[in-house]
């Protein structure tokens, strides 16, 4: 599913990645762990494609997305790949199923069709109640559900996640954690997730610990 060779990444003088090599499986969930400054977030920008590599290949489903035009790479972002952040980037002036639908509208499916999705997504992850429910108006959890079917509705190949419970209690930690799994059993999703979750970390099926710009296990 996700094949990544040689990648190197440097800012300056400053060398962030000393050559990652990486296979995932479709339905893998992954998590990648390290300490700050070495290097994760900055593999998962490149592997999500909002960062392209000094060297090295990325293949996502056999597509080197690098080698896409800018309009193309798009399209390739949009339909392919979901991503979950820290702090949810939810849209505050729209409703939870509006920001849920914005992915599949910029993909050209028509309002009618993404709200149905979207709805399934809703009754998938218990929120069918707070469709109508503007951000301010949800928890943290329940806003970071809205951020998850929302990289889920174009039903991309991969996800990537960013520190995805970092901004949660331990309850709606431990509550997004096992989602991740059931999404896994109703979708086959693949996740790639970068934390400092130590109890997430050991609930995947691998765990990838970088050190110093590299992949040390």
């Amino acid at each position: 599913m996700l094949h990544c060779s040689g990648i190197t990444k440097s800012y300056g003088e400053l060398q962030i990645l000393k050559g990652i090599d990486l296979e995932i499986k479709t339905g893998e969930i992954v998590s990648i762990v390290g300490s700050s400054g070495a290097g994760k977030t900055t593999l998962l920008q490149i592997l999500g494609t909002l960062d392209t590599p000094d060297k090295g290949e990325v293949l996502i489903d056999g597509v080197n997305p690098f080698k896409l035009s800018s309009k193309q790479l798009s399209g390739f972002r949009n339909q392919q790949i979901g991503f979950i952040f820290q702090f949810h980037q939810l849209l505050p002036e729209f409703t939870a199923i509006e920001n849920i639908i914005i992915p599949a509208l910029i993909k050209g499916v028509s309002q009618t069709d993404a709200k149905k999705n979207a709805q399934k997504l809703l009754e998938i992850l218990g929120l069918t109640a707070r469709a109508n429910h503007k951000p301010n108006e949800l928890s943290g959890g329940e806003q970071q559900r809205i951020a998850v079917a929302r990289s889920l509705i174009n039903r991309p190949k991969i996800v990537f996640a960013d520190e995805p419970s970092g901004n949660l209690d331990s309850q709606n930690s431990t509550e997004l954690h096992e989602l991740f799994f059931k999404l896994r059993g109703e979708f086959n999703q693949t996740f790639v997730i970068v934390t400092h979750n130590e109890s997430l970390a050991e609930m995947t099926d691998r765990k990838i610990i970088m050190r110093d710009g590299i992949i040390s296990n």
